[in-house]
């Protein structure tokens, strides 16, 4: 039976339950197994005690869900939310797993929340809920290097995974591995370079991957590339704000944008920096200098442009405001922006929708090369970039002494490079989000699906299959 919201609308849960058994319908598996894979596996409910800075007593509610156990460790982020609850951090839980599998990042799926709003808890207060909620995960095995292993999602980043990493050490004393109990982390405390921008620069090389095909832009009325598209953004934190920079300096032009406080429009490009520091100082978007202030937050989704990127929160696109769509392309950079009903309607209407359990799968690449690089306890590049420099030096020389010909000081920089580690980080993303694209093409071209159909499909069809190999299934 679907599950139902106070508000009478299908669950989140729901809703990616019913994508499962769409997708499903595709997948080359035993329908006991997909029962399997479709099911979450493990949840754990929290609940405890934070004296705040006033010395009055809050009981603070969370939760950890661990949604396939099919690879180890489990993988997920966690959000700190007052609209969070069990059933959200289930379905988030389930698209993780997808999503693993659909970049091949070789992970269950897992999720975690807590139920407050950090705009009203000190610093040291925040500290404290997180230090609890990890020692509560730590006395469960909800988390651990081998066992699952978060991130930040909405209302966390590094400082809370720094805390997280710290308190995991504290009371595993001695334990090697123990930085690669959460990702997301410092630079100085084991993280890895371009895991910030990390979900953002993926989405752009997604975006950049599906206008690539000539024959797909021509079915919606658009050129090839991403230059000269216009595009509107919904949500300026650290996705929303990366996506739009990586696909502004490939030249497409920012026409949109909608936050919490309000919505902007200007029909002559919007520059990002400019915006980010006149929020900043001002502590909105509206009245920037040379962009209109749209009267209602939502009216930005409904702005004429050729990309969409909902990059806030889930169910933002929904069957009321889905006819009035005007983007040609829809980038799903949030988790689950657009409601199963919403998503028929923009198919049916000819709107490519690029799917989120594809295309904000950044974070959790990155998340896993930060992994690796904690479990190997040393940098990618430190081996062999210098090597690779002298090489190349060398062979630089080799050809000017043979040709005669001379390279510019620019060009011999280009040539000799040695790869670093974000050089390696960004090669390995690109790499990862191409491939994954085309396997999503292909499923959508040979069962004549969209595209969150066949992403799903590919994803769900890669987790049986390693179940089948275990030999649960003949």
């Amino acid at each position: 039976m679907i599950s139902q919201t106070v508000a009478g609308e299908v669950s989140f849960l729901a809703q990616v339950n019913e994508a499962f058994d769409e997708a499903a319908k595709i997948v080359d598996a035993d329908r006991t197994l997909l029962d399997q894979v479709k099911v979450v596996n493990s949840v754990y409910r929290i609940a405890f005690p934070l004296v705040r800075d006033d010395g009055s007593i809050e009981v603070i509610e969370g939760w950890r869900a661990e949604h396939s156990h099919h690879k180890l460790p489990t993988k997920g982020g966690i959000r700190y939310s007052s609209n969070v609850n069990e059933d959200e951090v289930m379905a988030l839980a389930a698209l993780m797993t997808y999503k693993c599998a659909i970049v091949d990042v070789p992970f269950g799926g897992a999720k975690g929340g807590v139920k407050i709003s950090r705009l009203n808890y000190t610093e040291g207060e925040l500290e404290r809920v997180t230090r609890r909620y990890t020692a509560e995960l730590i006395a469960k095995n909800f988390i651990g290097p081998g066992n699952d292993v978060p991130a930040p999602d909405y209302g966390t980043g590094e400082q809370e995974m720094a805390w997280i990493a710290d308190t995991y050490q504290a009371m595993n004393h001695g334990e090697l591995n123990a930085l690669a109990c959460v990702t997301g982390k410092p630079l100085e405390q084991g993280g890895i370079r371009g895991r910030r921008e990390a979900t953002g620069r993926g989405v752009y090389f997604g975006l950049r991957e599906a206008c690539s095909f000539e024959d797909d832009m021509k079915e919606l009325g658009l050129e090839p590339g991403i230059g000269g598209k216009t595009f509107v953004v919904q949500g300026l934190g650290n996705v929303g704000y990366h996506a739009a920079k990586f696909l502004l300096e490939d030249g497409a032009k920012l026409i949109g944008v909608a936050e919490r406080e309000g919505a902007i429009a200007s029909e002559d490009g919007i520059d990002l920096d400019a915006l980010m520091e006149h929020r900043k100082r001002t502590g909105s978007l509206l009245d920037f200098p040379g962009a209109s202030n749209l009267e209602h937050r939502m009216d930005a989704l409904e702005l004429e442009c050729d990309i969409l990127i909902p990059a806030a929160l889930e169910n933002q696109i929904t069957e009321q405001n889905a006819p009035r769509i005007k983007a040609r392309i829809v980038g799903e950079a949030a988790n689950g922006p657009t409601t199963a009903g919403a998503h028929r309607i923009l198919v049916q209407r000819g709107i490519l929708v690029i799917p989120d359990a594809y295309l904000n799968a950044g974070g959790v690449t990155v998340s896993y090369f930060e992994w690796l690089k904690n479990l190997s306890h040393v940098r990618f590049g430190r081996l062999q970039k210098r090597f690779e420099e002298q090489a190349f030096g060398r062979l630089v020389d080799s050809l000017q002494n043979a040709t005669g010909k001379r390279f510019t000081e620019k060009e011999q920089e280009l040539i000799i490079k040695g790869p670093g580690e974000l050089d390696l980080v960004v090669s390995g993303l690109e790499e990862t989000m191409a491939n994954a694209y085309e396997n999503i093409r292909e499923t959508t071209k040979r069962h004549e699906v969209d595209q969150r159909v066949a992403a799903l499909a590919v994803g769900i069809q890669k987790v049986a299959r390693t179940y089948e190999s275990m030999g649960f299934f003949p």
